[in-house]
């Protein structure tokens, strides 16, 4: 499903060098496996997430989804993977302002030309799931913190995509809540067949998922202390 090879990444440091942040990163990913990458803070996992999603130029290497490589696709067909393909968590929930929580989660789908009843029909079947139904008329400004990343968990979901790109998608929940978002992660993978990929610093969701792989100088290394 997933092939990511040799990926490498860079950015202009402030002393006018490179800041290497990625060296020859690579790994495989199968439908419906579930990857969870550790690391510190500051060690590149978002700048992963975001270049292998190609929100992010990668200065080499390459990255393989479902048969297509994304890094030689035009700008206009990359957006296209990226609705259809590809579900982004953020650290940050990035919801639209001015939309309220059904909207937000509906709008992929719209984007993709779904018929507006069952593009509602399913953002429905997503909040109400995550303990969201009687805040769906809700614009972001007017949810917690928790409750706009769970919104933005739906969002990502929506479009049964075949990847998930989950950055710190528990980070502002509660260990119950957490909890439900990580069962949707599981049964995106179990009935609809996603690979998900979720960067996280709990230890404890990390050791569930199928696989744990560590970013630490720009280098990716297999856990193998799972139990």
């Amino acid at each position: 499903m997933l092939k990511v090879r040799n990926l490498s990444k860079s950015f202009v440091s402030p002393s006018g060098g490179r800041l290497v942040v990625l060296k020859d990163v690579g790994f495989t990913l199968a439908a419906g496996e579930f990857l969870a990458i550790v690391g510190e803070s500051g060690s590149g996992k978002s700048t992963m997430l975001q270049t292998i999603g190609t929100l992010e130029p990668a200065d080499g290497g390459s990255v393989e989804l479902d048969g297509e490589s994304l890094f030689e696709l035009s700008p206009t067909r990359q957006a296209w993977v990226r609705n259809r393909k590809i579900g982004f968590v953020y650290q940050a929930h990035h919801l639209i302002p001015e939309l309220d929580a059904l909207e937000n989660v509906m709008l992929p789908l719209l984007v993709r030309g779904d018929d507006r009843q069952l593009a509602r029909r399913r953002a429905e079947e997503l909040l109400g799931r995550l303990h969201l139904g009687h805040r769906t008329g809700h614009v972001p400004a007017r949810l917690s913190g928790g409750e706009a990343q769970r919104v933005a968990v739906a969002r990502a979901l929506a479009v049964k995509p075949c990847l998930v790109l989950a950055d710190e998608p528990t980070g502002n929940l509660d260990e119950s809540t957490a909890e439900e978002v990580f069962a949707l992660f599981r049964e995106a993978c179990g009935k609809e067949g996603a690979a998900v990929v979720m960067v996280t610093h709990s230890t404890r969701l990390a050791h569930r998922c199928d696989r744990m792989l560590r970013l630490q100088h720009g280098k990716l290394t297999e856990v193998f202390d799972k139990p």
